[in-house]
């Protein structure tokens, strides 16, 4: 037989040897033992020639089958890891081998229990396997449906080898491992208790860590939303929200440590966004905000975000992050100390609590977090050239100057005490060119001596990470972990498969990391750590605090809080420690959605399979259109309208609040709705507004919730509250079903309001693509075909509403840029069906119904072919947050024949504009657009403003309309 031997310390295999061995001439007394070669003590002398006593700690001989490519085995995979392999490879092979090696199988069975160290019999369950029954060795594959008891005995045998006095502990402990692997695959997993304890103690490898990539904070019952909007509107201090934000870290901080998470992220919290924190800590602060050093307080960051009296907020994309403005000249500094201020909060919980309280948290000295930063790359690359800076500017450029800043706080962080650094760096997600890639090597490069010390963890989520990607970050010398979403990224999972250095942790979602070979988990085992797939951010937090939703639903459902229990017990399931009532329930869980007849709907199923072979375009074209819309409406030029809600009274919400608990009558609220709707008409009409919109007064909390509650495969939360932007919340509906329009849903208010004017009224609805990426949706049938199901429910309600003399109806997408991927290789499919189903919506109206349509917060430039196929008749979109980047893609020659609203002025700030100032926006868009296809609207709808905010800024927008017609009438 061949053997391969090796000089092994407790650090590594120092040489190997690959030679022929003669078993009949072994020294062992003709003893011939599995797994041990030929070689005696005079032999093995020889092999460590020179070697002093006490560096030597024992050989290890492996049985080598013939043809084993040992070399180039030895030549990919270094020495220790080849013996390893071959570990594993022979063990297998004698399971493979079964009956026809039983006679020897027992007697070594026999010999490894006369043993000294006693080793526990793992119980075996021989019921077969459903899944994952397989593992590829050497080009063959064999069934584990019938091998748990060899696999028990070759365990045995080999720990009967791997228990020599003189061997390494860790090659012990990795094989103990590979066991508990092996039973958590097969549910084998209940090992005993001290055998466990003591493995994991007497050696390198531990009970798998578990990691969380960051976590909602908004608080369960919205708390930091009120107090940041009592902060704004002056009723509340400084103090009062610091106190409010600090209780809240602190209860999500002792959540994460009770559920058992090992490592638990801090400074994910934010007042707005963590792209704008690090904006704050980078001290990166646009001149026109009137910073003049020192430490960023709430004054300036909320200015950042929400504009002030003065002047207009930065802009605000479609992830609702701001956006940085950066140029040549800036320079950086570091002006918020907000990453280090949170770890020494988090380090100082137990002073704060009682100890019976955390008790195993005690021996830490508080909560030992992992830091979390935007990564200087990403934050780059998700930057934008600041207004009068050339737009080919490199942002990459600006690396050098920031990386000192990075330094600063990486050395706080090390002297605070953090032994972990996370770095999220979502943009390597994105089809990077080599230059960009080249900044990542570069800014770890740089970053690495400063962060001597401190295991860096880069964390990606969101998509695949592409090839070239994967290759650079993990080549990165001074990273220790790095996390992948391998629920977006499923292709990443053959790139971990195919190769992954074995000196650095990987994070990963364990659901889909017990599909990773033997090989993988043999050679990565005490690196993996079970995690989420991104940041649980917009996650909903507890679904315990849900007491309205029936049971069966409910069980399908998992929160933050349940996905921090779920993660935890996966980890401890692949050591062994395997929660089997836990994992019942969620299989019956599973079982119930599957098998629940409230999931399907056959006639739906059948309505969307008729979808296919068309695609379902108006007959007519849009400038055709246009011309018979005009007929009906005789709208001036240049037409005013307001894109659908006004300001959420307090007085709405309180008639809305008593109409759900029942504390007034249905028609007690139905008078009361009519009254707010003939307000918001009439304040329209004395404005001279053009186009109506009927305010959205009733129950329309939300523009998703509003029409998902009406809509069959719906289910909604009472607190299920997930972050927008800033203090902004949705409660996103859950589709768990085929969904279908059981009855009208906005026909009775919208002819109500149109009933109150002589000027055309909008029908206001969202469209099926916002819908979709505004909820959470089922998982166990392709997006498109929900899509699909909820275009034809709303194509229902359009012609609905033009049955019921509705002229004017919106159809809002503010989503269809937001849900767009990452990868460019999936943006036509997606761009595809989302297009497909907004014309579903309403490609049955017609010629004289104008369909509008409305998107805002995104760079809508790359896709604006895909948004003149939607064919609408006229789109609003947003412009002014955004410095007009829209109009360029107009200077760039595109041509856009239907109907156009560019924002004239951004909703999201207090700030009202001048008539001037609005006036010039609109001259812009003349530069493009011509007069007779420009609608002037604001960004987005009014429903988070102030009446005393909302009258002033419309009727400067109307006397702006109104020059610029005069205006161009005289130049006629």
């Amino acid at each position: 037989m061949y053997a391969i031997s090796g000089k092994i310390n407790l650090e590594n295999i120092e040489r190997v040897d690959v030679e022929k061995v003669d078993v009949a001439k072994s020294s062992t007394g003709g003893k011939k033992e599995m797994g041990e070669g030929s070689i005696g003590e005079k032999e093995r002398s020889g092999i460590v020639k020179g070697g002093k006593d006490d560096e030597f700690s024992g050989l290890l001989q492996l049985e080598i089958p013939p043809g084993y490519p040992i070399d180039a085995q030895v030549e990919k995979q270094g020495v220790d890891k080849v013996c390893l392999l071959l570990k594993r490879d022979i063990i297998f092979k004698k399971i493979k081998e079964r009956k026809d090696s039983m006679p020897r199988f027992d007697l070594l069975v026999a010999e490894a229990k006369s043993q000294e160290e006693p080793i526990d019999e793992a119980p075996v369950d021989d019921t077969p396997d459903n899944e994952m029954v397989e593992s590829q060795i050497e080009g063959n594959c064999f069934n584990r449906k019938d091998c748990a008891r060899e696999l028990r005995d070759c365990w045995r045998i080999w720990m009967r080898t791997l228990n020599k006095p003189n061997l390494n502990i860790v090659d012990r402990q990795q094989w103990r491992f590979m066991w508990r692997v092996a039973t958590f695959v097969r549910g084998n997993d209940e090992l005993g208790k001290e055998e466990m304890d003591e493995s994991c103690s007497a050696g390198s490898i531990k009970a798998m860590a578990s990691h969380i990539v960051g976590y909602p904070r908004m608080g369960p019952k919205r708390e930091l939303k009120f107090a940041l909007e009592a902060f704004w509107n002056n009723k509340s201090s400084a103090k009062e929200l610091q106190k409010v934000a600090a209780d809240l870290r602190l209860s999500i901080w002792k959540q994460m440590a009770d559920a058992g998470i090992k490592y638990i992220p801090s400074n994910t919290f934010s007042y707005y966004d963590h792209v704008l924190d690090t904006t704050a800590m980078l001290g990166a602060i646009p001149p026109r905000y009137g910073w003049n050093g020192g430490e960023i307080g709430f004054d300036i960051y909320f200015s950042m975000a929400r504009g002030n009296a003065s002047v207009p907020a930065m802009e605000m994309t479609k992830c609702h992050y701001i956006v940085p403005e950066l140029g040549p000249e800036i320079n950086f500094s570091y002006a918020s100390h907000k990453a280090v201020q949170e770890y020494e909060e988090a380090k100082a919980v137990v002073s704060a609590l009682c100890e019976d309280e955390i008790t195993r948290m005690t021996q830490y000295h508080g909560i030992d977090t992992v830091p979390v930063l935007v990564g200087p790359v990403s934050y780059l690359l998700l930057s934008k050239p600041a207004k009068g800076v050339d737009k080919s500017f490199s942002l990459l450029s600006l690396i050098d100057k920031i990386l000192p800043v990075y330094k600063e706080v990486v050395d706080e962080l090390k002297t605070a005490g953090a032994s972990w650094i996370q770095f999220d760096e979502p943009t390597l997600v994105m089809d990077l060119d080599a230059h960009e890639l080249r900044a990542f090597t570069h800014a770890y490069t740089e970053l690495e001596s400063s962060a001597s010390g401190v295991n860096v963890l880069i964390e990606t989520y969101f998509a695949d990470v592409p090839a070239e990607a994967y290759k650079t970050v993990t080549a990165l010398k001074g990273v220790t972990a790095i996390g992948f979403d391998l629920v977006r990224g499923s292709k990443t999972f053959d790139l971990i498969r195919n190769g992954f250095p074995p000196g650095k942790y990987l994070l990963l979602e364990l659901a889909l990391a017990v599909e990773l070979s033997y090989e993988f988990f043999f050679v990565h085992s005490n690196k993996l750590v079970v995690s989420t797939s991104c940041s649980l951010l917009h996650t909903a937090v507890d679904s315990a605090n849900e007491t309205k939703l029936d049971e069966e639903l409910k069980s399908w459902l998992a929160f933050a809080a349940q996905k921090l229990l779920e993660v935890n017990a996966l980890a401890k399931a692949l050591t062994g420690l395997k929660n089997e009532a836990f994992f019942s329930g969620n299989a019956a869980a599973h079982a119930s959605r599957r098998l629940s007849p409230r999931v399907t709907n056959a006639a739906v199923r059948k309505a969307a399979a008729s979808l296919r072979g068309s695609d379902h375009r108006r007959a007519t074209n849009v400038s055709a259109r246009l011309e018979s819309q005009q007929k009906k409406l005789n709208l001036p030029n240049l037409p005013t309208t307001v894109l659908g809600s006004f300001p959420q009274t307090l007085g709405l919400r309180k008639i809305r609040r008593e109409y759900k608990v029942n504390k007034i009558s249905e028609e007690e609220y139905v008078e009361a709705i009519k009254e707010e709707i003939r307000k918001v008409v009439k304040l329209q009409e004395e404005l001279d507004i053009d186009v109506l919109v009927h305010g959205e007064p009733e129950q329309r909390n939300d523009m998703v919730e509003y029409f998902g509650e009406q809509l069959s495969g719906f289910a909604f939360t009472d607190n299920g509250w997930v972050q927008s932007y800033g203090s902004r919340c949705v409660k996103p509906p859950i589709i768990y079903g085929d969904v279908s329009r059981p009855k009208a849903m906005s026909v009775f208010w919208s002819t109500l309001a149109q009933s109150m004017t002589k000027r055309p009224m909008k029908g206001m609805l969202t469209g099926p693509v916002t819908i979709l990426n505004w909820s959470f949706v089922r998982n166990d049938q392709p997006r498109f075909e929900t899509c699909y199901q909820i275009a034809l429910a709303i194509k229902d309600e359009v012609e609905d509403l033009q049955k019921a003399g509705i002229n004017v109806i919106q159809i809002d997408e503010p989503s269809l840029r937001e849900g767009l991927p990452l990868r460019k290789y999936e943006q036509a499919f997606y761009l595809d069906w989302a297009v497909h189903s907004f014309r579903i919506t309403n490609c049955a109206v017609q010629d004289s119904t104008q369909i509008h349509t409305h998107m805002c917060y995104s760079n809508f430039n790359d896709i604006i072919h895909s948004i003149i196929d939607m064919d609408a008749d006229v789109i609003s979109i947003e412009n002014s947050r955004s410095d007009e980047k829209l109009l360029s893609v107009f200077h760039e020659g595109v041509k856009y024949r239907a109907g156009i609203g560019p924002g004239v002025y951004d909703i999201h700030s207090p700030r009202i504009p001048s008539t001037e100032e609005i006036a010039e926006r609109i001259n812009k868009m003349l530069a493009v657009l011509d007069s007779n296809i420009l609608w002037v609207n604001p960004d987005c709808g009014l429903k988070t403003r102030k009446y005393s905010e909302v009258k002033p800024a419309l009727s400067n927008m109307v006397a702006a309309a109104k020059l610029i017609r005069m205006q161009l009438a005289a130049a006629k």
